[in-house]
């Protein structure tokens, strides 16, 4: 794949349209006026029959489950079908990218996790919903003295007690936690022993449940679009039934280490996405802009250094949309990125997202300091990508083991 099909640019078209009658009217609310992005989002979903395409995703796949005498047909996504998926995300990300953080993180994440190792009741009782939109969910692992080292630096904790789970704890940059009504919440199950020795489990949790605080928004530097808070439990009682799995070892062993490195490639993979949606619009406003602005008695765009710029955002845009196409590849053919891949991906992706939107600023010089210009939001969302999903840090040590593995 080289080029967006005939198919996808019409999808694309149609997102375009819909984001700029929708959304943007709406962006100086979502940046400055504290307006929740679900009732957007779910306008979206329905729009387009998101909602319907996931209700009928999971009800095939748990009747494949509750039948596994019979094949199940498996659809991968790929060529067209992961395009449907990326093309919201990059248009979204043109106009409000914390947008598509609220929704990746729900949809993706939150379901994502229940989907891999709850059970069927589990899957049934809060994926579907969470699917759909029609619930928001919330993944949360990072904690106030935690953050690369999420799992090592792990505090909260959940106890046995007769036939329940006594949950204790704090997290912090919980997307959607402001608002979430499910939540899965990553712990680990202290039974007497030191925290190093102590078993990671999960357990799903609904907002209201007594001893369980959700904080209101964060003030962030960027990605105001995308509630971001914090989670308090005391004393929080959980039910075995909402354990993940039903089994404290779900999350052990090799299939749970699998399970962690599918959500990073699919997470990392997503990255991609978002910064090519950020590079493709501080091109169109940069060049816009640089043919509008006219100093020294000539568009600035005539002058060598402000091409510069431009033809190497160009460039920049050129290489994410080819990392972007590569993942619609591979996954067509039934070979997704492996985590060192996605790693380098995301690394790459980030950085230069991060550079263009800086670059976009400096080109309107000014003008683009001030918050009614689009390239002044667009730089600081960008440089969350350098940050969420694995720092740049992270993803070098990721690439650099499995080279000198």
């Amino acid at each position: 794949m080289f080029e967006w099909s005939e198919e996808l640019m019409m999808v694309r078209e149609a997102v375009r349209t819909f984001v700029d009658a929708e959304i943007r009217p709406h962006r100086e609310e979502l940046e400055h006026g504290d307006l929740p992005p679900y009732d957007l989002l779910r306008k979206l979903y329905k729009t387009f029959g998101m909602d319907q395409m996931a209700a009928d995703s999971f009800d095939k796949r748990i009747a494949a489950e509750e039948a596994p005498q019979q094949e199940a047909k498996v659809e991968r996504e790929g060529g067209g079908g992961g395009g449907f998926t990326m093309l919201p995300i990059i248009e979204l990300c043109k106009c409000s990218p914390g947008m598509v953080t609220a929704m990746g993180v729900s949809v993706g994440l939150t379901a994502a996790a229940i989907m891999s190792k709850g059970t069927i009741a589990q899957k049934k009782r809060w994926a579907r919903d969470v699917l759909t939109m029609d619930k928001i969910g919330a993944w949360a692992i990072t904690e106030p003295g935690s953050g690369s080292d999420a799992f090592g630096s792990m505090a909260s904790t959940a106890r046995r007690d007769g036939d329940e789970y006594v949950l204790n704890g704090s997290k912090t940059f919980i997307t959607n936690g402001p608002y979430a009504d499910t939540i899965v919440f990553i712990c680990k199950l202290d039974e007497g022993n030191p925290p190093a020795e102590r078993k990671v489990v999960q357990f799903v949790l609904d907002s209201g449940m007594p001893g369980l605080e959700q904080s209101k928004p964060l003030r962030k530097m960027g990605l105001h679009s995308s509630p971001t808070g914090m989670l308090f439990l005391d004393d929080v009682r959980a039910s075995r039934d909402r354990l993940l799995g039903e089994s404290e070892e779900a999350f052990g062993g090799a299939k749970g280490r699998e399970a962690s490195k599918a959500t990073f490639v699919m997470e990392r993979s997503g990255v991609a996405a978002m910064a090519l949606g950020i590079i493709e619009r501080c091109l169109e406003l940069s060049v816009k802009y640089a043919k509008e602005r006219v100093q020294f008695g000539k568009p600035i765009g005539e002058f060598q250094l402000i091409q510069l710029k431009l033809a190497k955002m160009e460039v920049a845009r050129l290489n994410v949309e080819n990392l972007v196409f590569r993942v619609l590849e591979s996954s067509a053919a039934g070979k997704p990125m492996n985590l060192s891949e996605a790693s380098a991906m995301k690394l790459y992706s980030a950085g230069v997202a991060t550079e263009v939107a800086l670059e976009a600023v400096q080109l309107f010089g000014g003008n683009g300091y001030m918050a009614e210009y689009e390239v002044e939001q667009l730089a600081r969302d960008a440089k969350v990508l350098q940050i969420y999903a694995g720092t740049d840090e992270i993803q070098v040590g990721q690439i650099a083991r499995a080279l000198l593995a």
